[in-house]
């Protein structure tokens, strides 16, 4: 029998390992942790850490976590409508001309981009759990739902956002606004290819498992669709209510990636409270990583055209939060920090990069790829980039 060694050993249909009892990883997560934990609690007070921590994390559950649950059942409960009575399949035919080049993946994959734009990033994931949606798909292509999902999610929202607000000469920032959707089309085409590129290595071209010879693959006639039994209100009626029990499902899987991831990040990104203090309140953090985007601003500003060291604070928050990232915009456009184009670059990322630090572990989990997610977030950072790079370059030559 080969002795064990210190390199990991893949164990056979899982995604676990083994490792030497004792060895550098164990030192090395210890001084990480040290040095993480105590320039935190050096900054907060270690009681206020604590607090904050526990109550940011409350706050995510109660205000975040039900609230995307809620999103994920009412779209769970359209999209099982939309399978159900054939839009799905009508859809693929219609759009695979178009998402087959752009994307590489079936054309269904458009309705899980409008789902997202109107709502938010794991609305997809309801429909990745539908079998007349599943059909469409092959292995390696459903992991890069969770990419193609993040990139639109909040789209609605965001851009509607950025539509209502005036300059200081009361100037609209439509163009700007359309500019920044266009950004993060690219942003989503990059990603998802490039997450693509992995995940054909690994699969090559086979079947979700069950799905050949049930409802979709080499087995299956592709002018067929499954279907409920019973007459059209009770499909109906069982279609919907289906749907939204998925989204029960979806709402509890992400809790726990939506609470530790975005908490830390939170914490990361946002700086003490109103009064300038520590409290222990929720959201309060010692704004680091805003504090390594001016350090990198001689980077940041070439490539996205910002017109101040404090414009990469946006899209910094919108890795943990979209909806905190464009709650800076307005306060910088008054103090004359941010321009037009710095609006469009903030619109293709804030859409890009919409808080996928805190849903992409959640939705790779869901979709039972979790051993992909670092390359999940390691593709959709490189397309957030290119997102705001597409902006700058497009709102430069057009406005």
């Amino acid at each position: 029998m080969k002795p064990v060694t210190g390199e990991e050993i893949a164990v056979p249909g899982g995604e676990t390992g083994y490792k030497r009892v004792v060895g550098p990883e164990a030192f090395l997560f210890l001084l990480a942790a040290a040095v993480l934990l105590g320039m935190m609690c050096h900054i907060m007070g270690a009681v206020n850490m604590v607090n904050t921590l526990m109550n940011t994390a409350y706050s995510l559950l109660m205000d975040t976590v039900f609230y995307i649950m809620a999103i994920a059942v009412l779209a769970g409960a359209v999209s099982g409508l939309l399978s159900e009575f054939g839009v799905v399949a009508l859809l693929n035919r219609l759009l695979s001309p178009l998402m087959g080049p752009l994307y590489g993946l079936p054309g269904a994959s458009a309705v899980g981009v409008m789902a997202t734009y109107l709502s938010d990033n794991p609305a997809i994931l309801t429909l990745a759990e539908d079998r007349n949606f599943r059909r469409y798909f092959k292995m390696y292509q459903l992991p890069a739902l969770t990419n193609i999902g993040t990139a639109f999610g909040m789209g609605l929202i965001i851009t509607s956002f950025v539509i209502g607000l005036r300059g200081p000469g009361g100037e609209s920032f439509i163009k700007a606004a359309l500019v920044g959707n266009l950004g993060a089309v690219a942003g989503s085409i990059v990603s998802a290819r490039l997450m693509l590129l992995k995940t054909k290595r690994l699969y090559g071209d086979a079947p979700l498992p069950g799905e050949a010879g049930m409802y979709g693959g080499a087995a299956a006639d592709e002018n067929l669709r499954l279907v409920r039994q019973g007459g059209v209100g009770t499909r109906f009626i069982e279609a919907m209510l289906s749907g939204g029990r998925n989204g029960v499902d979806m709402g509890l899987a992400i809790v726990p990636g939506v609470l530790i991831i975005c908490s830390v990040v939170m914490m990361l990104t946002n700086g003490p409270g109103e009064t300038g203090g520590y409290t222990g309140a929720a959201f309060e953090g010692v704004a680091f990583l805003p504090w390594l985007a001016q350090k990198l601003s001689f980077v940041i500003e070439p490539l996205f055209g910002f017109s101040s060291p404090e414009a990469a604070a946006v899209p910094i928050t919108a890795l943990g939060a979209a909806g905190a990232a464009i709650g800076l915009i307005p306060k910088m456009i008054r103090q004359g920090l941010a321009d037009a184009g710095d609006v469009a670059v903030f619109t293709a990322m804030c859409m890009c990069w919409s808080g996928y630090l805190s849903t992409h572990v959640a939705m790779m989990d869901s979709l039972h790829f979790r051993s992909l997610t670092g390359h999940a977030i390691l593709c959709h950072t490189i397309g957030g980039i290119c997102a705001g790079v597409t902006a700058n370059l497009i709102f430069g030559l057009v406005c």
